[in-house]
């Protein structure tokens, strides 16, 4: 539509620059309603994608009003029958029921536990089953949108979506006297609640690349992240039903390295020795408290989180050596690790 304004040359300029700013703003929040819609076509179909596939678990004997003595999730992950959930969901309760968004219920039996990775495997019977596709936590960066399905407070079917707040956290996990550090732990502020632990936690792609475990803070979710570690895990559950770890009885922490020493070696830390368990292989091949670790098999060691990533159950019962620091001396000690007591 063409208008006439009637008046000097500066009022018609005035006005045509008036007028900019509401084609702008409608423009802005056009856009805003399209960058909406988007963000929630995506949420919507990640959560479409993931609910037929993300189950409610009710745990343990009934109590006297009738409800399950602890409710978590799990995800289904392979068609045969296979569910991941945390551990801590299914502590000391070798069954129970998976209830599906369909109102299908299904007994499951406990493949396999490991505490000290806070994951389970479950088996349910009943015919060939969608499951999730696994992604890769390598991969995700700080911002990207992420998408967690579980049962919190026994809602099941429950999704909310965030961002991936940190990556590279640390959780500590312990069963009787072992101690291990669970490394690059995601970090979310997708709102998590009891009843989440064992859900999914997925990527735009539907991809499930984390299974929630516990909360951190007030706005702040942890899940363990999929990786090449856990896939490993994962397998040794499905087909051993526990994952075998080979033990040397010390523990440490990390400690600087002497200047020079650091100077020679090109780096910075290795694992002070502040214990040794008598008895232990490490306390029959001499390492003594005040050592200090600075390779395991020619592989640099920094923390105990480097030494627990290398006692994997191919070291059981061979021998391995240590380089160690003692009184400004370098040595080496030969060390036949034993197995993890479970």
């Amino acid at each position: 539509m063409l208008v006439t304004v009637m008046g000097s040359a500066d009022n018609v300029i005035w006005l045509a620059d008036a007028a900019a700013p509401q084609a702008s703003g409608s423009n802005d929040q056009s856009h805003d309603a399209d960058t909406l819609d988007a963000y929630s076509a995506v949420v919507t179909s990640v959560a479409e994608h993931l609910l037929p596939r993300v189950v409610q678990l009710r745990v343990g004997r009934r109590a006297r009003d009738g409800e399950p003595a602890g409710t978590g999730s799990g995800v289904v992950f392979a068609p045969d029958g296979y569910l991941l959930t945390s551990a801590h969901v299914v502590t000391r309760a070798s069954n129970g029921v998976a209830a599906f968004t369909d109102g299908t219920e299904t007994p499951f039996e406990v493949a396999g536990a490991d505490p000290l990775s806070d994951l389970a495997v479950l088996r349910v019977d009943g015919g060939r089953l969608a499951a999730v596709e696994l992604g890769d936590a390598d991969r995700l960066r700080v911002g990207q949108l992420v998408v967690a399905v579980g049962s919190p407070l026994g809602f099941a079917g429950s999704v909310t979506a965030g961002v991936v707040s940190a990556v590279g956290r640390s959780l500590v996990t312990r069963e009787r006297n072992a101690t291990r550090m669970i490394e690059n732990v995601i970090q979310t502020d997708a709102a998590l609640n009891p009843g989440n632990s064992g859900g999914a936690l997925a990527d735009a792609g539907g991809h499930v690349v984390g299974i929630n475990t516990a909360l951190a803070g007030v706005g702040l979710g942890l899940a363990i992240p999929i990786d090449q570690a856990t896939r490993r895990i994962i397998g040794a559950l499905m087909h051993d039903g526990r994952v075998r770890r080979a033990y040397l009885g010390i523990a440490g922490q990390s400690r600087p390295l002497p200047p020079r020493v650091a100077r020679a070696l090109e780096r910075r830390a290795g694992i002070g020795v502040q214990e040794v368990v008598p008895g232990s292989p490490a306390d029959e091949t001499g390492v003594r408290s005040g050592d200090l670790i600075l390779d395991v098999d020619d592989v640099p060691v920094a923390d105990a989180g480097d030494l627990a990533r290398l006692m994997t159950d191919e070291r059981i019962g061979r021998a391995i050596v240590l380089r160690i620091l003692r009184l400004g001396e370098v040595m080496r000690l030969w060390a036949i690790p034993v197995e993890l007591a479970a």
